[in-house]
């Protein structure tokens, strides 16, 4: 990977790319289990889809291992990598709550914090996990165990639509009706 591959990313980007020589680096690399301490070559703070769309192809053209950062809870430390790429969603942690339909729409860097902070303005609540700052996409990939599973199922079982990044770097909607 050139510094010039690196710069042209940090062009078409709006969030920032991260570089081990950049402030804020140390911290985009920190996850949950302060046990994991990888270098990963650059890391993209995702402003929206389109730039997860960039990383996922700058990666696949530079041949970078690619790891996924929302809550950055995983044990394992699956969330970051050495010498490769983030995709730290952390900026994306929007949520929109629909009360008439009871569901709710949150972007893939929302923690369970940022999603029950909305939902209950509604009375609603959502089947998640039981720590606030996990974040929803990579408990509910997993599962989701929590406080309601024994009423209302696991995180993944009230999953109604889902729009991701493939590795392609197309953008795809999955439901009932899309991409079953």
């Amino acid at each position: 990977m050139t510094d010039q591959a690196v710069a042209g990313l940090v062009e078409t980007a709006r969030g920032p790319v991260l570089t081990p020589d950049d402030p804020g680096y140390d911290d985009a690399r920190s996850i949950w289990n302060g046990l994991i301490d990888r270098r990963p070559a650059v890391i993209v703070q995702c402003s929206g889809a389109a730039d997860v769309v960039d990383a996922v192809n700058f990666a696949r053209e530079q041949g970078l291992a690619l790891s996924i950062k929302a809550g950055g809870h995983n044990v394992a430390g699956n969330a970051v990598n050495d010498g490769g790429l983030v995709i730290d969603l952390s900026q994306m942690r929007g949520v929109t709550v629909d009360p008439a339909n009871q569901t709710v729409r949150v972007q893939g860097g929302a923690t369970w914090g940022d999603c029950d902070r909305e939902t209950q303005l509604f009375g609603l609540a959502v089947p998640g996990g039981v720590v606030s700052t996990t974040g929803v996409a990579g408990l509910t990939l997993h599962g989701g165990i929590g406080h309601l599973r024994r009423k209302y199922g696991l995180s993944i079982d009230n999953l109604v639509s889902v729009d991701i990044v493939t590795a392609d770097g197309q953008f795809r909607r999955a439901s009932a009706t899309e991409n079953e």
